[in-house]
């Protein structure tokens, strides 16, 4: 089973990782380590494969709609096994394991240098252009200058292209939009960089600490799940990566 865990100076008692799409149980499309029960694959290999994750047993599942919710965890979200409607999640206890579910999103994982919090946050375009961020880093019991961000596995710039309305959706982010056709100013089509806005919209917030950000999940394909790339190939669904973070 293959992890990438982030590359940063992560408190010691701070455990993080993202997972791909190697080393699980799912059949096609979803082979094979698919962490998703909403795509229709078979809810006990999903549960196979949710068995193998570091501390799985305590990782709380959100139901993710590009909403701008961030829920603090509690042991009780562990033992009752519901699944939390928020975008994001955030926990200063230890065990309690925040996680969102991507295949092309922008999972955006956070700690402060102290190690007395963590937070995972599902960052598609939407989440963003409504204030996720901002709305969870509002929630957490610390100050934005002592946290570290590490921007997990997401669809880069080179194939995520998108129409007028989502570069409207970012006043101020022009520099993270290329034109495809047309000029800038009045081309209908435009190829985002989704890396680019969330980390902006990090350091505009005071938190400078900002690693990762070099994968590619269209791109990757031997790596990584993407669901704008099973779309191009005319695929009827794929399975979903799970990016963790919690305090040992």
């Amino acid at each position: 089973m293959q992890f990438i865990e982030p590359d940063w100076p992560a408190p010691q008692n701070v455990v993080a990782y993202a997972t791909c799409r190697t080393g699980g149980h799912s059949l096609k499309p979803y082979d094979s380590l698919n962490v998703a029960q909403h795509v229709d694959d078979e809810p006990g290999t999903v549960s196979a494969n949710r068995s193998l994750l570091p501390m799985g047993q305590n990782i709380v599942w959100l139901q993710q709609t590009h909403s701008a919710v961030c829920t603090e965890l509690s042991p009780n979200d562990v033992y009752d096994r519901k699944t939390i409607p928020a975008d994001a999640s955030f926990s200063s206890q230890p065990n309690l394991v925040c996680g969102v579910m991507t295949a092309d999103c922008l999972p955006i994982l956070l700690c402060n240098k102290q190690g007395t919090c963590v937070a995972a946050i599902h960052g598609g375009w939407r989440g963003l252009a409504n204030g996720l961020i901002e709305n969870s880093l509002k929630q957490l019991p610390c100050d934005n200058n002592q946290l570290l961000a590490w921007l997990g596995p997401a669809i880069s710039q080179k194939y995520f292209e998108v129409g007028a309305d989502v570069k409207r959706a970012f006043p101020g982010h022009d520099a993270a939009f290329s034109a495809v056709d047309n000029s800038f100013d009045t081309g209908s089509k435009f190829m985002a960089d989704i890396y680019q806005i969330a980390r902006k919209i990090l350091q505009t917030n005071e938190v400078g600490a900002v690693y990762g950000g070099e994968y590619c999940s269209y791109g990757q394909e031997d790596i990584f799940f993407s669901h704008r790339r099973a779309t191009h190939q005319e695929k009827a669904n794929t399975g979903r990566m799970v990016s963790c973070i919690y305090l040992r």
